[in-house]
């Protein structure tokens, strides 16, 4: 195995063990000052006239976008095993999200917290639970921002500093996405930093399996002998 897949499949491991120990914290009550502390700073100090924009961002990151998403840059990967990797990763993400939203003992914040303005509507695969534990939306976004800062290295299209710009970009909207997740009173600082780990944790652990063909010495010099022949 690669030493980099070596390093996504260590860190990634790394980061799925840390969840678990979080989601104990957050089920043993832990952080709930922080969470409450952390929202009511965010509502408080910036305006609801950004209501709509971050709701926007709501509707982005629900699963039929992110689906939608991902099957898009699968298959401009066209790498099959990779493929089907992250897209168990993915389903698999949703599992144990549902795992957490049903047992890990973390009810929402309160409805006057609520900031959320419906701008779609339309039929959607939604999660009803009691709690909120972890935030989909930032599971989802960090999973796929992953995948496409991955691939902006990847490509031989882009010059470095157009590299560096693109994911600078993506991570400022993943930036967003986490913040609004809290000022819109959808989840808890807590529930967004333990749906933005197993996304990541999930993400790297597929990246992993990714296999980059390189033109080795010992090809060339066969190349090279069947050529003389």
């Amino acid at each position: 195995m690669p030493k980099r897949s070596v390093l996504f499949f260590a860190f990634g491991t790394g980061f799925f063990l840390f969840f678990i120990l979080f989601s104990f914290l957050v089920h043993k009550d832990i952080f709930t000052q922080v969470d409450f502390d952390t929202t009511v700073r965010l509502q408080n100090n910036i305006s609801q006239r950004f209501d709509e924009i971050f709701s926007w961002f709501s509707e982005l990151g629900k699963f039929e976008p992110t689906v939608v998403l991902l099957v898009i840059l699968l298959a401009l990967w066209k790498k099959i095993l990779v493929g089907l990797t992250l897209f168990s990763g993915f389903v698999a993400f949703h599992v144990i999200e549902l795992f957490g939203k049903y047992f890990v003992d973390h009810p929402p914040p309160p409805e006057f917290m609520l900031r959320t303005k419906q701008l779609v509507d339309f039929p959607q695969f939604h999660v009803r639970a009691e709690f909120s534990y972890p935030s989909g939306h930032s599971g989802r976004t960090l999973f796929l921002a992953v995948l496409v800062v991955f691939l902006i290295w990847q490509t031989k299209l882009l010059p470095r500093w157009g590299k560096v710009g693109l994911s600078g970009l993506v991570c400022s909207f993943v930036l967003v996405m986490l913040v609004s997740r809290i000022y819109l009173g959808e989840h808890w600082l807590t529930d967004v930093i333990g749906g933005g780990i197993l996304g990541l944790a999930l993400s790297l652990i597929g990246l992993a399996f990714y296999r980059k063909k390189r033109f080795t010495s010992i090809t060339y010099h066969k190349t090279v002998k069947q050529a003389s022949v």
